[in-house]
């Protein structure tokens, strides 16, 4: 549906921007308490067709003639510098907010990490977008909320309530070094040593990460790989017809587990855990009947602690637009 030109004037763009994907939104606040922000129009774009988020940003803007624009927002992974830029190590190319808004011409152009964006999301979606995968339909407690999700890398931040805000907490735990829990897994530790000083998480536990795995566990059993995307591991497992293809995926689904109940417990959280987007749609079956859940409780005596959590994949492919529009409004709404 087409808006109308008085729903343009109050809108905004805002864009998640990925190590393989820009996924853009025209948008604006709904007035709706359980839905803020309503999509305009919306856009995906493969990062690897454009030499800047400038070019897809225009792109976008010129499939709206007649609509002006000064506003806007970028969800991104990486470290902002002092200068506006962020460092990022999935991109093809450099990232500045600040060359963005003046070659634009914006009022306004803010930068949140992505996962932050999607951690202002996450408790916006409906029940029809959400997979249970363990605990309790809904949390004992409002407590501190854990968003991931495996994609181009591993993005991570927790939303804590506060009053009638939340804070989110946007985090680096792709980065994080990755830790074993059985042999095999040790064994893909060190073969993977063998190449680099430190394996951080996201080493494994992304899309380029289970071509990672995949490729060590071939070397550790003298086969040689066939596969040369992540798509096709996941395909050849979920069919069943390659033994290593599967193992991988086996170990992918293991270690994401233990992750992410390390980080459970690392960020005290009590109001659940949302797996949101990347490469776990596409192995949702899979991951609910894989050794995850096992593994996410495997923590001792915190057992216990851990039942009590929901963990729930959040299946909505706007979830990084939604969120980084309803952290613009709270920052704006703020100044």
């Amino acid at each position: 549906m087409t808006p109308d030109n008085a729903s343009f004037d109050s809108a905004f763009i805002a864009a998640d921007v990925g190590g393989t994907h820009v996924r853009i939104g025209l948008v604006q606040a709904s007035g709706d308490a359980a839905h803020p922000i309503r999509v305009l129009e919306y856009r995906k774009y493969v990062c690897a067709d454009y030499g800047s988020l400038a070019d897809i940003i225009e792109d976008f803007l010129h499939s709206l003639p007649g609509v002006a624009v000064s506003r806007g927002v970028i969800a991104s992974a990486g470290y902002p510098l002092e200068d506006g830029t962020v460092i990022t190590t999935n991109l093809p190319w450099r990232l500045s907010p600040q060359d963005i808004r003046q070659r634009l011409g914006f009022a306004d152009l803010r930068l949140v990490n992505d996962f932050e964006a999607v951690a202002h999301a996450a408790a916006q979606v409906d029940a029809s977008e959400v997979l249970q995968l363990a605990g309790p339909a809904s949390a004992a407690v409002r407590g501190p909320t854990l968003i991931l999700g495996p994609g181009t890398g591993l993005g991570a931040a927790v939303w804590i309530p506060a009053g009638k805000r939340a804070v989110v907490l946007p985090t680096e735990a792709g980065q994080a070094a990755l830790t074993a829990g059985n042999a095999t897994e040790m064994a893909l530790l060190a073969q993977m040593l063998k190449t680099r000083s430190h394996v951080p998480i996201e080493y494994a536990l992304s899309g380029p990460g289970l071509m990672n795995l995949y490729t060590a566990l071939c070397a550790l059993r003298g086969a040689r790989p066939v596969y040369a995307q992540p798509g096709e591991i996941t395909a050849a497992a979920i069919a069943g017809n390659d033994p290593l293809a599967r193992e991988s995926l086996e170990v992918f689904c293991g270690l994401l587990g233990s992750a992410v109940g390390d980080m459970a417990l690392l960020y005290g959280v009590q109001g659940g855990v949302y797996l949101a987007g990347g490469i776990l749609p596409q192995i949702r079956d899979f991951l609910l009947h894989s050794s995850f859940v096992e593994r996410f409780l495997n923590k001792g005596p915190m057992r216990e602690a851990l039942e009590r959590i929901p963990v729930k994949l959040v299946e909505h492919g706007q979830l990084g637009v939604i969120g980084a529009a309803s952290w613009y409004l709270g920052q704006r709404n703020g100044d």
